[in-house]
């Protein structure tokens, strides 16, 4: 009787004890990655007081920003950043040649090319001549980044029209809001104009529109967030928290009578005129965004077979053994 009171005495204590620690522990920090103001969520995704109710209890978020997706597979491979912003190139490419196996799709943040919604705009000048993809033979293209889902898009949209990188054309990177200027400026003939930059009154004025990523590829998975296996484990409840979170916020942005709010806390944090976000971000002009988060698999799929066909990909990847949508299942019945 006594050993029994004092099992149930040690049980009790170690159990008040635990929940001491997990009151007292340090919110875990969610270092999430980012490219676009706007049309990447995460730096705004809780601009709107209230809207998180876990944030700063059982998790912080600190957005790191990048010019492209390649370059967030080595941030994951080494660990400065926990949550990356993966397109369907780049997860092709962090599980083929960066072996990175462990790697899991835990929620989507925006399909390019959705029926009724925005596909990324490639753009010439209107005085360029260029009329047909064919036209764009011996010239300069730019990108964001090399293997990126903008990139990727491009060179199958050539790849069509027989035109073939080096032989062909040349492609330069640069970053997306240095776009406008190379074009109009005539440093290059071509183009990937994204969200917000596809909005500028000055480029849409000097030029057109020649193809959309969507004619290239149809619907794209063109952001999804990615963490490792290891750490989802883990961080499972502070993660689960902060999907219920996210999930609320983007409801909100996703409210049409929230537009207008939503269009300033764009422009504020992107330090440019609000003129640029109205109208279209957050609505069907804008990229498709699930309120739920749920990555859509057999798209995602059609996008890996797409890239084995062109040869971007060596072998085959079985897309849905890579999707983790337990945290998000979990975090929906919040």
């Amino acid at each position: 009787m006594r050993l029994g009171h004092f099992l149930t005495g040690a049980v009790a204590a170690a159990a008040m004890l635990a929940s001491t620690l997990a009151a007292n522990a340090e919110p875990l920090k969610i270092r999430i990655a980012w490219i676009i103001p706007a049309a990447n969520i995460a730096p705004t995704l809780f601009a709107k007081a209230g809207v998180a109710k876990n944030l700063g209890k059982t998790y912080v978020l600190e957005p790191v920003r990048f010019q492209g997706t390649p370059p967030m597979i080595t941030a994951l491979a080494v660990n400065e950043i926990d949550v990356g912003l993966l397109g369907f190139t780049t997860m092709g490419l962090a599980i083929q040649n960066a072996g990175m196996d462990d790697l899991r799709i835990f929620a989507n943040e925006f399909v390019d090319g959705a029926q009724g919604y925005h596909s990324n705009e490639f753009m010439v000048r209107a005085d360029s001549g260029i009329k047909t993809v064919a036209d764009l033979k011996g010239k300069v293209l730019a990108t964001n980044a090399a293997g990126s889902a903008v990139d990727v898009a491009m060179r199958a949209m050539l790849n069509k029209a027989g035109l073939q990188d080096k032989r062909d054309y040349t492609v330069v990177e640069a970053g997306f809001g240095a776009m406008k200027a190379m074009l109009l400026e005539k440093k290059v003939d071509l183009i990937p104009a994204a969200p917000p930059f596809h909005n500028d009154a000055e480029l849409r004025k000097n030029a057109t529109v020649l193809f959309t990523q969507r004619d290239a590829m149809g619907q794209s998975a063109l952001g999804v967030w990615v963490a490792h296996a290891d750490f989802l484990k883990k961080n499972r409840a502070a993660m689960v928290d902060f999907l219920a979170d996210a999930m609320a916020a983007t409801r909100w942005y996703l409210d049409p009578k929230n537009q207008e709010e939503a269009a300033k806390i764009a422009s504020d944090f992107a330090k440019a005129p609000p003129a640029l976000f109205a109208g279209w971000l957050y609505s069907q002009k804008d990229y498709y965004r699930d309120p739920t988060l749920k990555v859509d698999v057999p798209a995602f799929q059609a996008n890996m077979d797409l890239q084995k066909e062109l040869g971007f990909l060596k072998d085959k990847i079985e897309i849905g053994k890579y999707v983790d949508a337990s945290l998000i299942e979990e975090a929906a019945k919040r």
